[in-house]
């Protein structure tokens, strides 16, 4: 799956009209031919940073690390937005430690993949990630009936998760960073509230005017999470006593936290312990699970369910 690439315009139409001709060499194959025209272009455009940032990309297939790494860091300079994620680039050349991945980069790469989403997710890559939750979330209950009154759905996209939980909850609220994604999700009239905003910083706010949930879901969020140590006692703050927590997330073999090519975090099964006890959350199932796969192999994954105490 694939979004559609970032042009951010540098108001010099010359400069641009000369950067969609290097991007059309670089599809037809001329890399090289394609990274010098860019250089020209930024002969014209200095702080042009969608010429930098796929100049970093084209470097980095040509053998070029060092250059590659110059030019992201020009992208990340010339838009400290980093709707690039020029931040995530250099933490994968080894420059940057795992870093959090960028506001403006989430959403813009969420809308980017909004239309075709849910066809690209389900058939392209075999996605399933909302139906182990639902079946960790009803393991979890031991036989009682799936129940749920106040249900939140964080990252929910376009609504994947939501729908399979809907028949189960009293009310569902979701929340997205991509206005792009809630389109989508909205559509599909299975949400009572949806909310576009950043995960942390909402569930601050709820937590601050009191609101509780006896069920919060996160399908295959923490993914775009360089370590878990700070959601889980964010999500703590608004769950009612008793109340779930079940998500899903990439992981390997070792114990931290790694970013994977495909520029998506892996979590270590010690690394989601730790962070569950930290908060105070009870551990109720860890199982490996894959949730989609990449160019047909499945993606090793957990599925993990925590009860708040």
């Amino acid at each position: 799956m694939q979004p559609q690439p970032i042009h951010l315009p540098s108001g010099n139409l010359i400069a641009d009209r000369r950067f969609e001709w290097a991007r059309d060499l670089a599809d037809k194959g001329d890399l090289a031919g394609a990274a010098d025209l860019l250089t020209q272009v930024l002969d014209l455009a200095p702080d042009y940073a969608s010429a930098w940032f796929t100049l970093g990309e084209l470097r980095e297939k040509l053998g070029n690390p060092d250059g590659a790494i110059a030019a992201f860091e020009q992208a990340r300079a010339a838009d400290p937005g980093d709707a690039h994620g020029a931040a995530v680039r250099l933490a994968r050349l080894g420059v940057l430690p795992p870093v959090a991945m960028p506001v403006g980069y989430v959403r813009t790469l969420f809308d980017g993949y909004a239309p075709a989403f849910d066809t690209a997710l389900t058939e392209g890559l075999n996605y399933r990630g909302p139906e182990l939750l639902l079946r960790a979330v009803q393991a979890a209950l031991a036989g009682r009936a799936i129940k749920f009154g106040a249900v939140l759905d964080v990252g929910c996209g376009t609504g994947l998760a939501g729908a399979a939980f809907r028949p189960y909850c009293g009310s569902l609220t979701g929340v997205d960073l991509s206005p792009g994604m809630l389109t989508q999700a909205r559509s599909k009239g299975i949400y009572d509230r949806l909310v576009e905003a950043e995960a942390m910083t909402f569930l601050g706010e709820e937590a601050a005017r009191g609101a509780r949930y006896d069920l919060i879901l996160a399908a295959d969020v923490f993914v775009y999470f360089h370590e878990l140590m700070q959601m889980p006692p964010a999500v703590k703050r608004v769950l009612e006593p008793g109340g779930l927590v079940a998500f899903s997330l990439e992981t390997h073999d070792g114990d931290g936290v790694i970013l994977r090519e495909t520029l998506r975090y892996a979590h270590g099964a010690a690394h989601v312990r730790t962070a569950l006890a930290a908060a105070g959350l009870s551990l109720v199932s860890l199982d490996s699970a894959s949730t989609r796969s990449e160019k047909g192999v499945p993606v090793p994954g957990l599925i993990v369910v925590a009860r708040s105490a």
